[in-house]
């Protein structure tokens, strides 16, 4: 795989680099914040090689690729961009978008994110160690029957224990640079809050912790390890006073005595009022879930594992790793995490839906997908065999779903809950408890059985292959041949004048950066469907639509220029992805005053993106109407 190419041409479908501010990836996904997100071209992306599907994510945009290949691919973008101005005054109006609920969201999951190796890490070991010490051969472990392994699991149960023992130095760290603190100062808090001096916060209970006395207030002087809600208070209070302090310490002083202050007042304050609140707040928070999964039995289960792969779809799923962690930590109260579990059912119940796929289809470029991605999901990564696959399908999807709630059911009922972190999946079995081994390898069997023969029968009730291959069962139009060739006729979307795209008034577009088309100066903001088709995507902020006709043409419709900066303001989408339209239908209300009150240029462009051996015909009008011929699309 030439990563240099590929990094080349991701950097080319979004609009070049001057139209990316930041470059990340997590485990499968290299996310790029765009300056204009109007200017990728997802249609020529999903084309390149390891591509495994693209999406928007509020403002950020995604592409993934896969476990591995996605960290070579980031390296080899990052290395081409060099050095990139991320401080411009957009960067933070970007990050601000989206409801409070999605922000929380995020910061869990840009907090959480860097340090789940470590926690995964001493998960894994923390399975080995089971292994070694548990019962399996004749109830006996491997360590009584050989006790020269007994130091070797000694020394990883120490290893499997100190990411989760430090815990808070880890998030610390992790969370005072979100909070665009001192990160360095977020790991001294955290080593503060888990100094060996302090009584252990697993041994609360079991004695007297000793007691500070300061100036007649008596403290207890207990740790915080394992926790997650204290250091994230804890974080988010120090990067503040730091921030604070910064502004009105005069520049010479400023080294010294804000590390000092801010250290100082964070202490007291997490060891007299923020950390005993939050850690009850937390515990509170881990039995309270526990409870009620237990509680509801299989049927919670089976609630959990049906809405687990929604919620994935939404990044809310980060936020499990907060409430996880803290069951993990506390699993001599807690029994361990059913969130893991689900989680693997969900993985299994995915990629045994591809590659039920797999067997089924006839197109090759699928089967490629499938196979990678639907392996890729037994062990544990469901993105591209999601947004690769059966997402685009549809109806594997709900065969996933409906599989996972039946695995989940069977481990909520049997109370198969995981002892460490892990990969969710296959793997899972090393995250469990031995005597929990088979009852997982049921949860599995079920989850993968269920999706594997809902998704044969949705695919042959449904016709899935024709819907894939964009050839569903109706009557298609002719279109009047010229000449041995043929011309898919477009009406305009909109009325007014009607001009080729190399007229336009941005140049991206003028330039067929995103393919030939037509620009329309609009009269009104009645946006139309120029074509019959199936609405194929619809952009978040409402201002672009992209549609399919029969004949299986891409068309891109783009109100306005720039108005992707409007986030939505002036935009009401009237259909959704999915929706089958006919010429004239109305497909979006745009508001032109107040696109023209907020500086943009309402001019509309209708693009087909990426066409092969076809050519634009335009049919230029002062004045059309909505339903006048606009252009054809020439074979």
């Amino acid at each position: 795989m030439d990563y240099a190419k590929i990094a080349e041409e991701v950097i080319k479908y979004v609009g070049g680099k001057n139209n990316i501010r930041s470059v990340t990836h997590c485990a499968t996904r290299l996310r790029l914040q765009l300056k204009d997100n109007s200017l990728r071209n997802e249609e020529a992306l999903s084309d390149v090689e390891g591509v495994k599907g693209v999406f928007l994510s509020q403002t950020q945009f995604q592409i993934i690729f896969g476990s591995g290949t996605v960290n070579m691919v980031c390296d080899e973008v990052q290395k081409q961009l060099g050095s990139l101005d991320e401080s411009q005054p957009e960067a933070e109006t970007e990050e601000k978008k989206g409801n409070v609920l999605q922000r929380f969201v995020k910061m869990l999951s840009d907090i959480f994110v860097p340090i789940i190796p470590a926690i995964v890490a001493g998960g894994l070991l923390m399975g080995l160690y089971n292994v070694l010490t548990s019962n399996l051969i004749h109830g006996q472990s491997i360590i009584s029957l050989y006790p020269q392994w007994e130091g070797l699991a000694t020394a990883i149960n120490l290893f499997s224990s100190a990411p989760f023992t430090f815990l808070p130095v880890l998030i610390g760290f992790s969370a005072a640079k979100q909070f665009d603190g001192n990160p360095f100062l977020g790991a001294a808090m955290g080593m503060i809050m888990v100094h060996p001096d302090l009584m252990s916060a697993y041994q609360i209970g079991v004695g007297e912790p000793p007691v500070w006395n300061i100036f007649g207030l008596h403290i207890a002087a207990i740790g915080y390890q394992g926790t997650v809600l204290p250091v994230l208070a804890v974080s988010w209070i120090l990067a503040n006073i730091e921030k604070r302090l910064h502004r009105v310490t005069p520049s010479w002083l400023d080294n010294l005595t804000t590390p000092l202050i801010s250290i100082l007042v964070t202490s007291f304050l997490t060891f007299t009022i923020v950390g005993p609140v939050m850690r009850e707040a937390g515990n509170l928070l881990a039995a309270g879930i526990t409870w009620m999964y237990n509680t509801l039995g299989a049927v919670g289960g089976a609630i959990f594992g049906l809405v687990y792969a929604p919620i994935t779809l939404t990044g809310m799923h980060h936020s499990f790793i907060a409430i996880e962690t803290q069951l993990i930590a506390d699993s001599a109260n807690t029994g361990g995490s059913f969130i893991f579990s689900t989680a693997s059912m969900n993985n299994v119940a995915q990629g045994a839906a591809v590659l039920a796929v797999l067997a089924l289809t006839k197109n090759e470029k699928m089967k490629s997908i499938c196979s990678a991605s639907g392996i890729s999901a037994l062990l544990g990564i469901t993105e591209p065999a999601m947004f690769g696959v059966t997402l685009k399908l549809k109806y594997p999807f709900y065969a996933a779903i409906i599989g996972s709630a039946v695995g989940s059911a069977y481990l909520a009922a049997t109370k198969t809950l995981a002892q460490a972190l892990g990969a969710a999946g296959l793997p899972g079995f090393i995250s469990m408890k031995p005597d929990h081994y088979l009852d997982f390898a049921i949860g599995l069997v079920l989850s993968m059985a269920v999706s594997f023969l809902l998704t044969v029968f949705f695919w042959k009730k449904y016709h899935l292959e024709e819907a894939e291959a964009g050839t569903e069962k109706k009557e298609k139009k002719e279109t009047p041949a010229v000449t041995g060739t043929s011309e898919e006729l477009f009406f305009a979307p909109a009325a007014g004048k009607v001009m080729p795209v190399t007229k336009s008034a941005d140049e991206a577009f003028a330039a067929k950066a995103m393919g030939d088309g037509i620009a329309v100066d609009p009269a009104d903001g009645t946006i139309c469907a120029p074509c019959d088709g199936t609405v194929s995507m619809i952009f978040p902020t409402g201002h672009a639509v992209g549609l399919t006709t029969d004949q299986g043409t891409e068309v891109l419709i783009h109100v306005g220029i720039d108005t992707v900066k409007m986030d939505g303001d002036g935009f009401e989408a009237l259909v959704k992805q999915g929706d089958r339209v006919a010429a004239g239908d109305v497909l979006i209300q745009a508001d032109l005053d107040k696109i023209r009150a907020a500086g943009y240029n309402p001019q509309t462009m209708m693009i087909f993106p990426e066409l092969e051996n076809a050519s634009v015909k335009v049919f230029e009008a002062e004045n059309a109407k909505v339903g006048d011929k606009a252009a054809a699309v020439v074979r």
